[in-house]
């Protein structure tokens, strides 16, 4: 049987650049792409593909997936994972900033999704997996903006689903926890930059802290990349995918956590251990 054809967006690094090594190694044809092409090199001595994506870009974008399909007729996988978090709270945060946290964690997904949803259609099958996290299903104070593009792409997710089920394509959402990228600290320092100074000081400096805990190797709440990668080459291979797959250290715990307790419970137990964590 030929390769299976997947192509990752967000590959430049951390779970996106794994992913693309493991599916890869799981006897796909896989293409990586992202705006830093040089971040990518590596994944060329794996046979991998790399091309400039800017998922912000609808030319981009376009262009991208009409290079997959001219080559192989297909593309059987598509794994969107390109994103970023921008933190801050609601008041301080521009309009400008929030609409491109949208635009690339919301608007660039539905739009890498557009334009494959029409040749798995007509192949009857086909596979996307969107990587959300489990801030799709909890929260935290300065993080409505991202927070609220993880909710967006959990419900777009569970809509699609159901949508092309009977064009034979399944959709499946990934719900990683705390990875050791440098995801969170990035996110901290953006945090303390838009709302360090000024009323929600305190709050920044205790948030930031948390979102350090949960990034960056060797962290007690960090989960390698590559663990999410597996996660997601699962979700590619399965007969029958589940519909979630929550991934990494305390991701069901917090979960599970969130199903169970009354809003305002969690809001308590959820903020006091972000207090503890912070030290």
């Amino acid at each position: 049987m030929a390769p299976r054809i997947a192509l990752v967006t967000g590959a430049s690094t951390g779970i996106g650049f794994e992913t693309a090594v493991a599916l890869k190694a799981a006897g796909f044809t896989v293409y990586a792409g992202a705006r830093r092409l040089h971040k990518m090199e590596p994944l060329k001595r794996h046979g991998i593909t790399v091309m400039s994506l800017d998922v912000t870009s609808e030319e981009s974008m376009a262009s991208s997936v009409a290079l997959v399909e001219a080559a192989h007729g297909r593309i059987d996988v598509l794994v969107n994972n390109a994103g970023y978090g921008s933190y801050g709270s609601l008041e301080e945060v521009s309009l400008t900033e929030g609409r491109r946290q949208f635009e690339v964690n919301v608007m660039g997904l539905a739009g890498m999704t557009q334009l494959v949803i029409p040749g798995m259609r007509a192949a009857g099958s086909g596979r996307i997996i969107n990587v959300t996290s489990i801030g799709g299903k909890i929260y935290e104070p300065l993080g409505a903006w991202y927070h609220g593009t993880k909710f967006a792409v959990e419900g777009m997710s569970d809509s699609l689903r159901l949508e092309l089920k009977p064009h034979g394509i399944d959709v499946v959402i990934i719900e990683p926890s705390g990875t050791d990228t440098e995801w969170g600290t990035i996110a901290g320092e953006g945090l303390l930059m838009t709302s360090g100074d000024g009323p929600y000081q305190e709050q920044a400096h205790i948030v930031a802290a948390a979102l350090a805990s949960t990034s960056g190797a060797g962290h007690v709440l960090s989960t390698p990349a590559r663990v999410v990668a597996k996660a997601i080459v699962r979700a590619a291979t399965a007969r029958r995918p589940k519909t979630r797959y929550p991934v990494g250290r305390g991701a069901w715990s917090v979960l599970a956590m969130r199903r169970i307790l009354p809003d305002r419970v969690f809001d308590y137990v959820f903020w006091n251990s972000y207090r503890r964590l912070a030290g």
